[in-house]
């Protein structure tokens, strides 16, 4: 009865330790001032936009909102002007082909 029950603690104890917890994002300042600027955010390229990789962008870039498009980076025609930089209240990120952040741009 004694293994038994110590196998079981074990068990609890072993699978309340694992439980992965994701905190919520905060601003480095404490504030999130709404104007875009993609210089802050630009290491993210490359990485896969997972949920946290896109809120932790939304949060460094200082924008209120973010959206996750299908990349059209390739597609642009070069009489285009190039993505904003900074500007307006929205991230936008660009995805490729295997979910990876290819793009961003402030709209």
């Amino acid at each position: 009865m004694r293994p038994f029950l110590l196998i079981a603690g074990l068990c609890a104890f072993t699978s309340a330790c694992s439980t992965a917890q994701v905190a919520q994002v905060q601003p480095i300042d404490g504030v999130i001032s709404g104007q875009c600027h993609t210089d802050m955010v630009r290491g993210a390229v490359g990485l896969a936009a997972s949920p946290g990789t896109v809120e932790r962008a939304r949060v460094d870039s200082d924008s209120l909102h973010v959206s996750v498009v299908r990349g059209t980076t390739g597609q642009r025609a070069a009489s285009e002007p190039a993505p904003a930089s900074s500007g307006g209240d929205r991230l936008t990120i660009e995805t490729g082909d295997t979910n990876n952040i290819t793009a961003m741009r402030c709209s």
